[in-house]
């Protein structure tokens, strides 16, 4: 009895069945799943920071997660040491930003339909989602958030706010110094158009006037 339960344990089902070609095609799908989700990041993310280490790191987690579910299958064993032994990790670097942790959730989904042989569903999930966020990403690029920083004379306030009127402008910072003021605001621009700028810094009192996206944070 002991010596049968040692050779289930050591030698599973599941993977007597898989050939070395299963095995290519498997991690072969979650490698293109992860290619596309690679140049989908790299080519409509917006962040103020491209990190390439980053994009190359979800195209090793589908990779990996991908070889992960051939490991484990259904054997509970397998199931259970795996999961003790990514319990050992820790992940230290703080993810910023929200879309990236997205990217990562859509990476390990990839690797676990191709690992499962649902190439279909992996494939087509993939592209699916890639057509989604490049639509969005597209709608977002129509009108952005930019932050309006308007140096200038104290004398020039009245002025200064008359210009910003038209733009809708929404004050987020006001910093008064001995010589001059300084005022942020956020501004939304269509089809980057910037028309605005050159009017704003030749009115009089205006010293210097700089203009930049808005993520949503000011890290």
């Amino acid at each position: 009895m002991l010596d049968q339960l040692t050779e289930i344990l050591s030698t599973p089902q599941h993977l007597e069945s898989l050939t070395g070609t299963q095995v290519l095609l498997n991690l072969t799908v979650a490698f293109i799943c992860g290619a596309v989700i690679f140049l989908v990041y790299r080519y409509f993310n917006k962040s103020v920071v491209y990190s390439v280490r980053f994009n190359m790191l979800i195209v090793m987690v589908c990779v990996i997660t991908s070889l992960i579910i051939i490991t484990i299958g259904s054997n509970l064993v397998l199931t259970l040491g795996m999961v003790g032994a990514l319990s050992i990790v820790r992940f230290r670097a703080a993810v910023k930003d929200p879309l990236d942790v997205g990217f990562l959730f859509w990476g390990v989904a990839a690797g676990l339909t191709a690992g499962a042989q649902l190439y279909t569903v992996a494939l087509l999930g993939t592209a699916f989602i890639a057509v989604i966020y490049m639509l969005l990403t597209i709608i977002r690029i129509e009108k952005r958030t930019y932050l309006l920083i308007v140096r200038y004379n104290h004398d020039a306030e009245e002025s200064v706010n008359t210009a910003l009127k038209p733009l809708k402008a929404k004050i987020k910072n006001k910093t008064l110094l001995k010589d001059y003021s300084e005022v942020t605001a956020e501004v939304c621009i269509r089809r980057n158009d910037t028309s605005f700028i050159e009017p704003l810094r030749q009115t009089s009192g205006v010293d210097a006037v700089t203009l930049v996206e808005y993520t949503g944070d000011y890290a």
